[in-house]
């Protein structure tokens, strides 16, 4: 069983439509998240240890379709963001990802674009946020061409690193460049979720600094 699914994956691997898949796949993840888009990139990082495809060009591919994607995202937030953003209810998932993405794009400008690729809907919240906002499109651009390109780098080496690493059994170096991706993943979202968690708590301390000090006075 294992040797059939080899050597089907190197089929695809090895043919020029992945490339156009992982375009596909880059694009699609821009609005519509459950794209694996991420997968395909470590995956194709992998094959790509072992020779085919090619990594710079897994690279380029995957950042363009990236780019492509999140400016539709950042169209679509522009032209009914708002209305977008009105149909989810509040205390959602969706509705507090917007929130923190609104915050975060306030506090952090256009970085936060990077930042967001890590967390799970991130991406998606964040350049529908800055269309419905109007962000200005050439800062957008400047930043999204940041994030597609150190996203497309970061995927498809995560994949090579785990291509290397388990040259004689691609199937292992796919579990372990996944593994590694996932654990950023996880690393992003325990930082951001101890920064939240302390802003909150800073903030529900001043106002008792404040009544403190009139007491003082």
């Amino acid at each position: 069983m294992n040797d059939a699914i080899l050597a089907l994956a190197h089929d695809l691997m090895s043919s020029w439509w992945i490339y156009l898949a992982l375009f596909g796949f880059a694009m699609l993840d821009g609005f519509f998240p459950a794209v694996p888009s991420e997968t395909l990139v470590v995956t194709a990082g992998v094959f790509a240890a072992l020779g085919e495809p090619d990594l710079y060009g897994v690279i380029a591919v995957a950042a363009a379709g990236a780019f492509l994607g999140d400016h539709i995202s950042y169209f679509i937030g522009r032209g009914a963001g708002a209305r977008v953003v009105a149909r989810f209810k509040p205390g959602s998932k969706k509705s507090a990802m917007f929130e923190w993405s609104h915050n975060a794009l306030a506090e952090r400008g256009g970085l936060v674009l990077v930042v967001a690729r890590y967390i799970p809907g991130g991406r998606t919240a964040v350049t529908l946020t800055m269309g419905t906002v109007r962000y200005p499109l050439r800062k957008f651009s400047l930043y999204a061409t940041l994030a597609a390109v150190s996203w497309g780098v970061y995927g498809a080496l995560v994949g090579f690193i785990g291509g290397k690493a388990f040259e004689e059994n691609p199937l292992a170096g796919v579990a372990l460049g996944i593994g590694l991706a996932l654990a950023v993943t996880v690393v992003v979202e325990v930082v951001r979720h101890q920064l939240r968690k302390r802003r909150t708590t800073v903030e529900a301390d001043e106002p008792e600094l404040v009544l403190s000090g009139q007491r003082g006075a």
